[in-house]
């Protein structure tokens, strides 16, 4: 049996999604607060999904989810990257992390495949791999920070032999079902339902879509190395790029404006200000518009020759979640007619 941590998120519940499709018997554990909805209506058999509910802090909640299950994939992150306190974020993506590995090393797993990202991999003036080291902490996010001393530790525990952990560093995610959105979903969400203002120039940043992720984490249980990191992309995508297929995708006009990095950054000092004056997070800052752009162009040579991974076209994914976007809305209108 799968044990998805996380299962509600974006992410994981593609991984959920993959799973049922392929016929796996699938745990899920979830919070008691947690929106459910991107869970709840996957086609799946009775039984299935088996529902755990915990919490990462809760030791006897995860010995109970992790009871009889081979393949673990870990999905719980928190992505805020805008809070003014970074205290949450490593609260959640680093100590609820080691709660889950101490729980994962007393049982008998084949693997422990963990949602890492990106962002933990070196920036160089070329093509990054896996090889490149973490060295920009000098600019990084706290989020950033959070995800790169999670992933540390996490192959820390492989290294001593102690989980079979296998670090996916996925990159921005774009497809159908991103209800909350995801912090990149928004330049998806808005353009699809003509209430984005803007295409962006000089923004580019890797990203893949949301089902070839899915699949990655799933081909590491069996085909990944315990101990590694694979990069789980499929492009350097330029976001205008992405609005502009968003857009066109649900029947609209691309923006008209278009804001060059300079722009952007200003927009993100305005926010930054805001946010020291109301004590209040903005989503559009100075840490979140360099996340837009500042990381290096990325190979996934390794995932596609160790796992057999081979993505499609993530400007398929971002139609498809345009899509998604114009036919939620009307199906709410429909429901309020």
């Amino acid at each position: 049996m799968k044990l998805v941590i996380g299962a509600n998120g974006f992410l994981g519940s593609h991984v959920v999604r993959r799973l049922v499709a392929d016929g796996e018997q699938v745990r899920v554990l979830t919070r008691k607060t947690s929106d459910t909805r991107s869970i709840d209506e996957i086609p799946a058999a009775d039984g299935q999904i088996e529902r755990v509910t915990g919490d990462l802090f809760d030791r006897p909640s995860l010995d109970a989810a992790l009871r009889g299950i081979d393949d673990v994939f870990h999905c719980a992150v928190d992505t805020r990257a805008w809070l003014i306190d970074p205290a949450p974020l490593f609260r959640a993506n680093v100590d609820g992390l080691r709660n889950v590995l101490d729980a994962a090393a007393d049982a008998e797993l084949r693997s422990f495949v963990f949602a890492s990202t990106m962002g933990t991999i070196g920036r160089h003036d070329r093509v990054v791999d896996e090889t490149d080291e973490f060295n920009w902490g000098e600019v990084a996010t706290d989020y950033i920070k959070s995800r790169v001393a999670a992933e540390n530790l996490a192959l820390g525990y492989a290294r001593e032999g102690r989980v079979p952990v296998r670090a996916m560093c996925v990159s921005n995610t774009y497809g159908p079902y991103d209800w909350k959105p995801t912090n990149h979903g928004i330049f998806v969400k808005g353009p699809a339902l003509g209430k984005f203002p803007f295409r962006t120039r000089g923004m580019a940043t890797e990203s893949v879509a949301i089902d070839d992720a899915a699949l990655a984490m799933i081909l590491a249980t069996s085909r990944g190395r315990d101990g590694e990191r694979y990069i789980v992309s499929e492009r350097f995508l330029d976001m205008r790029d992405l609005i502009e297929t968003a857009a066109t995708a649900a029947g609209h006009e691309p923006p008209r404006l278009i804001l060059p990095r300079p722009a952007m950054y200003a927009l993100g000092a305005g926010g930054s200000a805001l946010a020291k004056v109301t004590g209040k997070p903005q989503l559009l800052n100075i840490d979140t518009v360099r996340l837009m752009h500042y990381m290096s162009p990325m190979s996934h040579a390794k995932a596609e020759t160790e796992l057999d991974w081979h993505p499609r076209p993530v400007l398929d994914a971002v139609a498809e979640a345009a899509r998604f976007w114009v036919e939620r809305r009307a199906t709410r209108r429909a429901t309020r007619a």
